[in-house]
């Protein structure tokens, strides 16, 4: 090797590898290099194809019906905001809740308590509120087989009833409350309490006639009626609940304002489209979705329709 060829750092390494000490120095710098590449994958920018936006569902309804939906759901938004997306669906819905609460999932579609309890937890931010018929809020129901003699809340005394999950808004929470607004402690007025797990298998463990009642969100009988539509004959509604708003997706703590919008704005966009709405109904019987300002959306409607100046009129 001619005396040119010799670069700084070839110099460096004949002078530390004379003598022990100088090895020993060359086992503590190299691994100094050897790191470099993995500082650089761990800053990957998120939304890319090597580190996608993890975004989680709640299992409310038919897993796999819900994971298929997700994924076109995240390829559409990948059409809409250029960001890239992987989707899963949740064993339950408190797993949604503490995998965004350890910064391992950066979106949850989040049933309502579940917000509420991730909201406590880990300050996690809420983007859009679901919509179904026109409406932000909707209603749970009890439900028994129609040919159980059941007709009033008193007559569930000692019957088997079907919870969806220890979570669920309109599948337990409510549902216990207004048995305890009837003077009925849901605690030891049954004889025994199931969490079926979903909506959809609350209302198959009534048709199968596993258990007497239950409980599932106002139309839960309907995610049903397609393979089953024996479902309105078999199972009947003896009450409903108090208004519920309805669930949301949500934003863990932390993730990136720029990301936020784009995912808020892409979600509003898809909703809007006829493909869009048809996926977002087909996972949760979504018919659409608004930000805290779309409450407000009728009042504009109406001012439209009366023809008012709003920039004169705050004068």
């Amino acid at each position: 090797m001619t005396s040119h060829s010799k670069t700084p750092w070839f110099e460096f390494c004949i002078f530390l590898s004379k003598g022990f000490f100088s090895r020993f120095l060359l086992i503590l710098i190299l691994p100094v290099f050897l790191l470099i590449p993995i500082s650089q994958a761990e800053s990957v920018e998120l939304g890319t194809k090597e580190n996608p936006i993890r975004m989680m569902f709640v299992p409310s309804g038919d897993a796999q019906v819900i994971l298929e939906g997700g994924q076109e759901i995240a390829q559409k938004l990948k059409q809409a905001t250029g960001l890239h997306f992987s989707t899963s669906v949740a064993t339950s819905y408190a797993a949604v809740i503490e995998a965004m609460g350890a910064g391992k999932v950066d979106i949850g579609w989040l049933a309502t308590f579940s917000y509420v309890l991730a909201r406590e937890k880990y300050d996690v931010d809420l983007l859009l509120i679901v919509v179904r018929f026109g409406k932000p809020f909707y209603r749970g129901q009890i439900m028994v087989r129609a040919d159980s003699g059941i007709k009033t809340l008193a007559d569930l005394k000692g019957k088997t009833f079907a919870y969806v999950d220890p979570v669920s808004t309109s599948g337990h929470l409510y549902p216990k409350a207004l048995l305890l607004s009837h003077g009925h402690d849901p605690d030891k007025f049954f004889g025994q309490t199931v969490f079926a797990g979903s909506h959809n298998a609350v209302v198959l463990s009534l048709l199968k006639g596993e258990v007497d009642a239950g409980a599932a969100y106002e139309g839960s009988r309907a995610a049903v009626a397609k393979s089953f539509p024996e479902v309105y004959k078999k199972v009947r509604v003896i009450a409903y609940t108090q208004d519920i708003p309805n669930d949301t997706v949500t934003a863990r703590k932390g993730l990136p304002l720029e990301i936020k919008n784009k995912i808020r704005d892409g979600l509003k966009y898809i909703s809007k489209t006829p493909e869009g709405g048809k996926v977002l109904k087909r996972v949760y019987g979504i018919s659409g979705l608004v930000d805290l300002d779309g409450f407000f959306d009728p009042v504009r409607d109406a001012s439209r329709i009366l023809g008012l100046n709003m920039e004169t009129l705050g004068r």
